[in-house]
């Protein structure tokens, strides 16, 4: 029996160097370059490798996004899936992590009436924009189907099942669920692959759907800054951190007596 993915990624900055406009409060795109977030590169390599572990499978990666989000996605086939669709519409505009699961949830059904059924979808434990984490559970939430977050390793799958290792804070859990199901995983799970030159030969030529709204079967209350209960109110640049203080002395008792009086001093001990 094939398994069939759905990997959902995030054209996000490709650096850490973003600035705010302290005017307008928004981020200012001058000079930025934008990628995969690397989170979700992990996340497009398990989905591939379960497609190539079970013959008859496909995979297919979903992005929601401005038009020049299809760069993810062409960026995706050059690494080996099989199909990508791309959710594109001015009414997405100011969606939140609530209304983007909404909208990705819609997107994984319309691609499985279109391709049939969806075994697995696979998400990022987050990106690395905003970093809620919270999507991918949201996305399983509208679905119905069990989620679980954090996974480092995929034990064992099949049609039916799958039995997956959790990373914890003590240890590791060991879970098994029921298929249909989402998975959020972190970048211990495996290494991502580059593209191939086929694959990027086919990428350059590849037509990449575009979704709007009315071809998900979106309801408008649902999505964009209607659907969203969560609003950015201000966004401000972090504060520089300051020099930090030097403590000074001959020997490596006498700096371990002047940190304690230090700690003292601030009231920290």
């Amino acid at each position: 029996m094939p398994l069939n993915v759905v990997v959902c990624l995030k054209q996000t900055p490709a650096t850490t160097a973003v600035q705010i406009d302290p005017q307008t409060g928004e981020i200012s795109g001058q000079g930025l370059t934008y990628a995969i977030s690397p989170f979700d590169e992990y996340a497009l390599e398990e989905g591939l490798r379960i497609k190539e572990r079970v013959p008859g499978s496909w995979s297919a990666a979903l992005t929601m996004g401005p038009p020049q989000a299809e760069d993810v996605l062409r960026e995706a086939i050059a690494r080996g899936c099989d199909s990508v669709y791309h959710l594109c519409d001015d009414a997405f505009k100011g969606s939140d992590s609530y209304a983007t699961s909404y909208i990705l949830a819609q997107g994984i059904k319309k691609i499985e009436a279109e391709k049939g059924k969806v075994h697995l979808v696979i998400c990022a434990k987050q990106t690395n924009d905003g970093e809620t984490g919270q999507v991918g559970p949201g996305i399983a939430a509208w679905l119905a189907w069990p989620n679980v977050s954090f996974v480092k390793k995929i034990e064992e799958i099949s049609e039916t099942s799958l039995r997956v290792q959790r990373m914890m804070e003590d240890g590791v859990d060991v879970l098994e669920m029921e298929l249909p199901a989402l998975i959020s995983v972190v970048k211990e799970i495996n290494e991502p692959r580059l593209p191939s030159l086929k694959g990027k030969m086919a990428s350059k030529k590849a037509l990449i759907p575009k979704w709007q709204a009315g071809d998900i079967s979106a309801e408008a209350s649902k999505i964009g800054i209607a659907g969203s209960p969560t609003l950015v109110w201000k966004r401000s640049s972090p504060p520089k951190r300051g020099g930090g203080v030097r403590i000074e002395g001959a020997t490596t008792e006498e700096k371990a007596v002047k940190f304690v009086e230090k700690i003292k001093e601030l009231k920290l001990l």
